[in-house]
């Protein structure tokens, strides 16, 4: 069984894995779920002191994956969600993993399409460029537009009040200035690596944050030689992984990811 690892995005911890962790498990996967550096504590510690979260850097948080995926027997199956999908792709780029899914992913350097729905779901952070510099979370509200539109009241605060910490200012703004700066920025990759496993993306239609048309703008930057695949999901939101009807997804990308790895 190779082993999977699952990479949580912003705004949330491993813990959003939770479900997803307990399901591969059960059918002998090993599962490990890293956080990034300075993340290791629970939801509630960070956020009484939002501090690592506010100085984390991109290249801090691929590092430690790298790390976590050097130390498997074998190279795994990354799953990663929001920042985590583009992250999975960063590592599928350096040459980690056999093979790798992108769930509602954020985009990487040179993706350009930003709708209307992700600028307002980002606004919490973009509003002011002295967020940079900060960890900045949501309220309920910014919460249930960004990650939960299609779930009750009572789902989503339920989730906002398990799962949800600040967000890195720096990183969000990051990506945002990543197309209008010189040279390779932190969430490059080489669209055209031959080398690289293959990659599926997979979206929630009704998806506010990183709606499938983000998805699609990035799967088809990559014009290398290997698998680059795209999966719709209709009335999935951001937060796909604990949505209603999560298994079926989670079975479907695994059984792909499986045969691709082959």
């Amino acid at each position: 069984m190779k082993p999977i690892v699952l990479v949580h995005g912003f705004w949330v911890t491993p813990r959003s894995w939770e479900n997803w962790i307990i399901h591969f498990e059960s059918k002998g996967h090993q599962v490990v779920a890293p956080a990034y550096p300075g993340f290791e504590v629970e939801v509630e510690a960070l956020n009484a002191d939002p501090a690592p979260i506010a100085q984390v850097t991109v290249p801090q948080i691929i590092a430690h994956l790298e790390e976590v995926v050097r130390a498997l027997p074998e190279p795994p199956i990354i799953i990663g969600h929001s920042a985590g999908g583009a992250f999975t792709q960063i590592l599928l780029d350096h040459g980690y993993g056999a093979a790798g899914v992108a769930l509602n992913s954020a985009p990487t350097e040179g993706v350009r399409v930003v709708p209307l729905s992700q600028v307002k779901s980002t606004f919490p952070v973009l509003k002011s460029p002295a967020n940079r510099h900060k960890a900045v979370g949501l309220t309920f509200e910014q919460w249930k537009y960004a990650f939960t539109n299609t779930f009750t009241d009572e789902e989503s605060r339920a989730l906002y009040e398990r799962y949800h910490i600040p967000a890195p200012g720096g990183i969000v703004w990051g990506g945002v200035l990543a197309n209008f700066q010189p040279g390779h920025q932190d969430t490059w990759v080489d669209y055209q690596n031959d080398d690289r496993a293959p990659l599926l993306f997979v979206s929630g239609s009704e998806d506010h944050i990183m709606p499938p048309a983000v998805q699609k703008s990035n799967a088809e930057h990559y014009t290398s030689n290997t698998v680059t695949e795209r999966r719709e999901y209709g009335g999935y939101a951001h937060l796909l992984p604990a949505q209603q009807g999560w298994e079926r997804i989670a079975d479907e990308v695994l059984d792909w990811a499986v045969r691709q790895a082959g």
